[in-house]
């Protein structure tokens, strides 16, 4: 499905898509050899995963776009094999990161293809999304888990936050350009929890009928405001889910 859309949109400079990156990345490799370009042992092929994308990011990434390319320096054809690829997978942009980058994306660099992947659109400045051509690749939200959630007692809640929260104890590498077919980063506790919360909020809206909507209103602005303060470094993550837990109803 994600091909598509791409080859739909094939002369587009920046793709921003909503998704899991797992998922998303080997479409776009493949995608992206379909363009004649290689994908394995290409200097030109920049493949970034990252949990919070800070300002230093945004200015590494902004060097190496605007330096020539291996394969560019040596030919000018603008043929597809020419072509720098970005690709960058993270959880989470910093404020002063998208104003750096802001000026990249107005101002694309030829022969240079841009493929963000992020969990959550909202997560980006709508002045930033605006640059993009925007792709929703989401499709699993574990609503399952949320289903589970919502019918359970306050106390089993609090067990599962902790649980939820305890698999990604181990630390997440903070940026690196990998090796490209060995990807291996587990995100954030932040990043997880946000992608429960999205799925909560989606069960719940099912389970709301219209009588009952202004009652809903209250559990999702409660949510809007976790989200919020889930993306500000130092908060609470284990706090801030718990609040959750004790405002959300049992179903």
């Amino acid at each position: 499905m994600l091909k598509e859309y791409l080859e739909n949109n094939n002369n587009h400079h920046a793709y921003l898509i909503e998704g899991e990156h797992e998922k998303v990345v080997p479409e776009i490799f493949e995608f992206v050899e379909s363009l004649g370009i290689k994908v394995l042992n290409n200097p030109d092929v920049c493949h970034l995963v990252i949990d919070n994308f800070k300002i230093d990011d945004a200015f590494s990434v902004r060097d190496m776009a605007y330096q020539s390319g291996f394969s560019l320096s040596h030919s000018f054809t603008g043929e597809a094999e020419n072509k720098k690829i970005f690709i960058i997978c993270a959880n989470n942009f910093t404020l002063d990161a998208e104003q750096a980058l802001l000026k990249l994306f107005e101002d694309p660099v030829p022969n240079t293809l841009f493929y963000i992947i992020i969990p959550d659109v909202n997560v980006l400045l709508k002045t930033v999304v605006s640059r993009f051509h925007f792709i929703s690749a989401r499709s699993d939200l574990a609503e399952g888990e949320a289903e589970k959630f919502i019918k359970m007692s306050l106390q089993n809640r609090i067990n599962f936050i902790k649980e939820l929260l305890a698999e990604e104890e181990a630390p997440t590498k903070v940026g690196v350009l990998i090796e490209i077919g060995k990807e291996s980063q587990r995100d954030s506790s932040r990043s997880k929890a946000i992608s429960f919360l999205n799925s909560l909020e989606c069960v719940l809206h099912n389970k709301i009928s219209r009588t009952t909507l202004h009652m809903g209103i209250t559990y999702f602005k409660h949510f809007f405001k976790i989200r919020e303060f889930l993306r500000q470094p130092g908060s609470s993550v284990k706090s801030l889910m718990e609040s959750v837990a004790l405002v959300v109803p049992i179903l």
